[in-house]
């Protein structure tokens, strides 16, 4: 199979393991707007931020060091070593961040303690198993793993939220149990247990790893400021009501960033293992004007269809989500971008050039947010986001000539922000014809500029059923 035909393979397996599950999750909004306030799902989503900005520093994102290291191995022996020691190394890790989170709570008021402790505690194993499953090139079992769990996410959610109204408890309780059933049901499918070696672990080989990955945890922290500020700053001078109408908002880019999400998955691999090929700028090259086709498309497909939906998916009090969505699709595009950028930083394991950028867009994004939040309210939160992610994006795009010279085509960019503008005039314009219009231009352009993709998925979805 070819490069780039198994790039978009392994994109299509993942894809096919989360895809069905994350749309049937944004249909479920419309439960959740009704049921719960924007303050319940204000607090809910602060507590998932929160969990977020934690787990980076309980494993120094050794799991992602893991996975690096374990597609250079020749041997089981080596095998055994990487998985011991990083088993080792986060395992503790945890039991002394537990400790530490409890005697926090002990002066710091968190909501659903408990249910909180033991939603960072599965989310650190959930992030072990999915390295586990890439690094081990079983790409299938990690896509069935994370289909399993977001199904019984969504049923869980149903029974707890419906039928139960236990709210916020509800919806970490859901997760928890879900995330739970998807790590055993992959650490006997591999039987973890064959490659756990007490003996294996390799001081050495953790301090490679930590090179590796330390640098890695200010990028991922700095993302998690990013979004963490966003939400503090809104929860504290505006209210968890603002918050709540800011997370809605949210859940549309992030279907985009779920999309990414399988194609990056997929891309870290194949990023790292190109390497050895004479042509892999040629590759690069190839899969960056094939991903930026493809991203524009789907940001200008949102934004076309949105005006038709998003009174049926939205209710009551989070109807005011509307208007802070298209700069935030846009944010999105230069997010995802910026980790394509990164996934090549981390192919030459240059890691440094990621954290670095990130922590000066959260500085950014949190003066940002804190110079506008009373004059402008939660379009603070929008613009920090879309100046910081921007900022981002254009520096990793400049630190990239150090490695590669990815070839930009001007006048497809220029046309792309010209269709852009024409389906965000269509977004706000209140208009049902106009809305129609935008959503036929935008469609003719994503299908015409996508043709070989398309093209060439249906060949691999062929590939896939004949396998």
């Amino acid at each position: 199979m070819g490069r780039s035909k198994e790039l978009i393979f392994n994109t299509i397996i993942i894809g096919i393991g989360k895809f069905a599950s994350s749309v049937l999750s944004f249909f479920l909004l419309p439960l959740y707007t009704s049921i719960l306030t924007t303050e319940e799902y204000g607090t809910y989503d602060l507590l998932i931020t929160i969990s977020i900005f934690a787990v980076p520093i309980i494993t120094l994102l050794m799991e992602e060091a893991m996975f690096r290291f374990l597609i250079d191995c020749k041997t089981e022996q080596e095998k055994k070593s990487i998985i011991s020691s990083t088993i080792i190394y986060i395992l503790i890790s945890t039991l002394l961040s537990i400790g530490i989170i409890l005697i926090v709570t002990l002066f710091v008021n968190i909501p659903h303690k408990t249910l909180f402790l033991l939603y960072v505690i599965v989310s650190v194993l959930s992030s072990l198993k999915n390295a586990l499953t890439r690094g081990l090139s079983e790409i299938k079992l990690f896509s069935i793993s994370n289909f399993i769990s977001s199904v019984l996410i969504i049923l869980l959610n149903i029974y707890f939220i419906a039928f139960l109204k236990i709210g916020v408890a509800g919806l970490l309780l859901s997760h928890i149990i879900a995330y739970v059933i998807a790590i055993l049901f992959v650490f006997v499918k591999i039987n973890l247990k064959q490659y756990i070696n007490f003996k294996l672990f390799d001081k050495s080989k953790i301090k490679a790893m930590i090179k590796y990955s330390l640098p890695l945890v200010p990028n991922s922290l700095s993302w998690s400021i990013i979004n963490l500020s966003d939400r503090i700053v809104l929860s504290s001078v505006i209210g968890t009501t603002a918050n709540g109408i800011y997370s809605i908002a949210n859940k549309f880019p992030t279907i985009i960033d779920t999309i990414y999400g399988f194609f990056y998955t997929a891309w870290k691999e194949s990023a790292a293992k190109n390497l050895k090929y004479d042509d892999s700028d040629c590759f690069y090259n190839n899969v960056y004007s094939v991903l930026k086709n493809f991203m524009w498309a789907v940001i200008i497909m949102m934004l076309s269809v949105l005006p038709f939906v998003f009174n049926i998916i939205i209710k009551n009090d989070f109807a005011a989500a509307y208007s802070y969505i298209p700069l935030l699709v846009v944010s999105i595009y230069f997010s995802n971008i910026s980790g394509f950028y990164g996934g090549i930083f981390s192919a030459y394991k240059d890691t440094k050039i990621m954290g670095l950028t990130t922590i000066i867009a959260a500085i950014l994004n949190l003066v940002i947010n804190i110079l506008l939040i009373k004059s402008v309210g939660i379009w603070a939160a929008v613009l920090s986001t879309l100046l910081s992610t921007f900022v981002v994006y254009l520096y990793r795009k400049i630190k990239l000539k150090n490695y590669i010279m990815l070839k930009e085509h001007v006048l497809s960019s220029i046309l792309s922000i010209i269709f852009l503008g024409i389906v965000m005039f269509s977004y706000y314009s209140q208009n049902l014809v106009i809305h129609c219009v935008g959503l036929l231009i935008a469609t003719i352009y994503s299908v015409y500029i996508n043709k070989e993709v398309i093209k060439m998925l249906f060949e691999n979805i062929k590939l896939i059923k004949n396998k």
